[in-house]
């Protein structure tokens, strides 16, 4: 099988996988549409392009230092912890107001992002995160091996493996925003706390496990 359709099927395999750029994804497309949320993905494939490159040329050989672990896990934890409070407190920029008599939207005056900004909230809540870092150090350390380093089958295995993932997120993107249409002002709200919970959940847990690895 050619390298470019393993890749892919490793690809399908990890979209259906969860994490906090996974429940980010969502709720920035739900909360901010479909555009936002693509931008947001292509800073989560920018961030996954880069990881792989450091892995390529041995960078991540850093990581293994145990020290470097618990820095890296530290600010990985703070970062999503942070994301997560500030997700939870940030209130919906639009208010639907609905009734028999008109139905008008009520659009509270608030600074939307520059598009930019959505590419980085991606690439930084996914970079940041130790658990992406594991992932592509593996799958690099495996891959390079079982094609014997050559360059041109790991990278078309990756073009495949990364190639999916972007598109599947893009398909995400578009679900939610449809979804979007659908939802009440509180239900979005609500989707704001849950998601900033599990960022937040997801943060501590870093942390605490740098913590005890660090014991160890």
């Amino acid at each position: 099988m050619h390298p470019i359709f393993q890749g892919i099927i490793l690809g399908l395999t990890l979209s259906v996988t969860l994490g906090p750029a996974l429940f980010s994804l969502l709720q920035t497309s739900i909360h901010r549409g479909f555009w936002a949320g693509a931008r947001f993905a292509l800073g989560i494939s920018l961030s996954d392009i880069t990881v792989l490159t450091f892995c390529y040329f041995g960078v991540s050989q850093i990581l293994r230092n145990p020290e470097n672990q618990f820095v890296a896990g530290i600010i990985g934890g703070s970062v999503l912890i942070a994301y997560g409070i500030y997700t939870f407190l940030h209130k919906s920029s639009t208010i639907q107001n609905n009734n028999n008599d008109k139905d008008e939207d009520i659009n509270i005056k608030i600074k939307v992002p520059k598009p930019i900004i959505h590419i980085l909230k991606g690439y930084i809540l996914n970079i940041t995160n130790p658990g992406v870092w594991a992932l592509w150090v593996t799958a690099m350390t495996g891959i390079s091996a079982g094609y014997e380093s050559k360059f041109s089958s790991i990278l078309y295995f990756f073009i495949g493996t990364l190639g999916t993932v972007f598109s599947t997120d893009i398909l995400k993107c578009f679900i939610a925003h449809k979804i979007k249409n659908h939802l009440k002002p509180k239900s979005i709200t609500g989707l704001n706390k849950f998601v900033g919970i599990l960022l937040i959940i997801f943060g501590i847990i870093v942390i605490i496990t740098v913590f005890l690895k660090s014991t160890t």
